[in-house]
């Protein structure tokens, strides 16, 4: 089985969480209905990466859930 790399990015500054499953393919982002969070796709749809804004604001233990189109 083939290893997968995840690329995570914190900036505390910008208060910006980015987590990408694949880099070795281009793709876009897209809104979600959590106007905090954003689905990174690739240009057949698949999800490939997401972001999460203001991530300091997640004050509760509840998940941030999202349904994948």
């Amino acid at each position: 089985m083939a290893s997968k790399t995840v690329s995570i990015w914190l900036d505390p500054e910008g208060d910006f969480l980015e987590v990408i499953f694949d880099r070795s393919r281009p793709g876009y982002f897209r809104e979600t209905a959590d106007d905090r969070v954003m689905e990174k796709l690739d240009d057949q749809g698949n999800v490939i990466g997401f972001s999460i804004l203001r991530v300091s604001s997640i004050k509760s233990p509840a998940p941030i859930e999202l349904v994948l189109d």
